[in-house]
């Protein structure tokens, strides 16, 4: 994948969340695009009341895997790297 190409995917992505942060900060928390593993996973990092939330996992699968896949569907998945 080229340099550009992968800045305009992560942009995508990146907007993607967007559709979920509201949420999440409604709970005093917000997601962090991080990268793209070479597999077609977007990594993320949880920030705020998100990083030790114990309903994070299901906010992961349900929320942002969800609207990121819905929008970005070359994404293979979401995981979280903290």
């Amino acid at each position: 994948m080229t340099v550009e190409a992968k800045s305009v995917l992560l942009d995508r992505i990146d907007k993607a969340l967007d559709d979920v942060r509201p949420h999440l900060a409604v709970d005093g928390g917000n997601v962090e695009l991080v990268g793209i593993t070479e597999d077609m996973k977007a990594q993320i990092k949880w920030l705020g009341n998100c990083q030790n939330c114990s309903m994070s996992a299901m906010t992961l699968r349900a929320g942002l895997e969800q609207a990121v896949r819905g929008k970005v569907p070359e994404i293979m998945g979401v995981e979280a790297v903290n």
